[in-house]
């Protein structure tokens, strides 16, 4: 059996971060955690450093790998230091929030723009919103690819109608699998569709970052990924690792959701990430039957958050069996219902989006955003 103290003993031939300290001493690992053959772990570094130090991150992957009975390891460096890794090096020698999310944010080969669709809670309707989303912005004629960032209920397998393993390119890197013209990567490729992903901070850290570095994306205009629910590890992983464009909050009209809303926008704020801004799901309910309109979870609430916030508000999604059943059946309304009313809404925000984007790329070599 693979314990902790024989990987550790593996990593004593590793300097660590401080170039003198064998890594295990350095006080910069974090949990290290061995599961089905596979050991996770991250590095606690000085965020400037990260170009530097990933010859290091390199030798630790090796080096762990190197015990029998590790198939594969993954060691990620973060920002975050480990519980009782002792202080911080003087403020005065760090270099700014800005400054250092510059330097540590790699960008990811061949993918112009990367966007976060994301909610402070669950079951506003994000992932259907992240994929009627993409579908629509590359009917604006960009090149799209999504990221299925939820490790513990990822939904784009189903939306996308999408089964099998991805294949290996070279070495480490996946193709991802492709839907309705758009690539599409989920940890559900890789894993049961039951399976229950009992994972700890590290190892959803590490997952992301395999999922947008050691995927084949090619040459993509936007990159949509699926965050999870809430304003945890992954969220920060995603806003630390890669510079991205912008985030859209998802959120019901109902107060209880508006409440979780605005810790996403704040969240997002905190680490420098633009708002391009925020969706109102599940807006009006029309009976199919008579045709009134009734307003379930209330309506107009995220509007007036979004004015409330400063943020641009991005358009309404009812609240419709057709985008449910359709959904279900791996049939988003944006490619199965092109010209009805539903995927038109999509389209409106997609296009909003698609506007932002270009606006923020301003001052820079422009990227190839194209607009109905």
């Amino acid at each position: 059996m693979v314990t902790r103290e024989t990987i550790l003993e593996r990593l004593a031939s590793v300097v660590g971060p401080d170039g003198k300290t064998p890594l295990p001493q350095s006080g910069t690992l974090s949990e290290i955690v061995v599961q089905d053959g596979k050991v996770y772990f991250s590095i606690a570094i000085d965020p400037a450093r990260s170009m530097e130090l990933e010859a290091m991150r390199r030798a630790a992957e090796e080096a762990a790998a190197s015990v029998p009975g590790i198939a594969q390891a993954i060691v990620t460096l973060t920002s975050d230091r480990p519980a009782g890794s002792g202080p911080s090096a003087p403020a005065q020698r760090q270099p700014g929030p800005r400054a250092a999310a510059a330097q540590a944010k790699a960008a990811v080969a061949g993918v112009r723009h990367i966007i976060a669709v994301a909610s402070g809670k669950g079951g506003v309707g994000k992932s259907t919103t992240a994929c009627n989303l993409a579908l629509a912005l590359a009917r604006t004629g960009l090149s799209v690819g999504v990221l299925d960032a939820d490790i513990y209920g990822p939904s784009m397998p189903r939306l996308f109608a999408l089964k099998g393993r991805p294949q290996v390119v070279s070495g480490r890197t996946l193709k991802p699998l492709e839907g309705y013209g758009l690539k599409v990567m989920s940890i559900g490729f890789l894993v049961e569709e039951e399976a229950a992903m009992i994972w700890r901070g590290p190892m959803v850290m590490s997952a992301i970052q395999q999922m947008l570095r050691e995927v084949a994306w090619g040459d993509l205009d936007v990159l949509v990924v699926d965050m999870p629910p809430g304003t945890g590890d992954a969220q920060l992983t995603m806003a630390q690792a890669v510079p991205l464009a912008g985030a859209v909050i998802v959120s019901t009209p109902q107060d209880l959701a508006l409440i979780d809303a605005r810790r996403g926008v704040a969240m997002f704020r905190r680490v420098d990430v633009p708002i391009l801004g925020v969706v109102e799901n599940m807006s009006t309910f029309i009976c199919p039957h008579c045709g009134n309109a009734s307003d379930i979870f209330g309506h107009g609430g995220a509007r007036h958050e979004a004015e409330r916030l400063g943020v641009p508000f991005l358009g309404e999604v009812p609240l419709h069996m057709t985008i449910r059943e359709k959904s279900d059946a791996g049939l988003p309304v944006v490619v199965s219902e092109p010209d009805g009313p539903h995927a038109r809404a999509y389209l409106d925000i997609a296009r909003k989006i698609a506007a932002g984007l270009a606006d923020g790329a301003a001052g820079r070599a422009a990227p190839r955003i194209v607009i109905e």
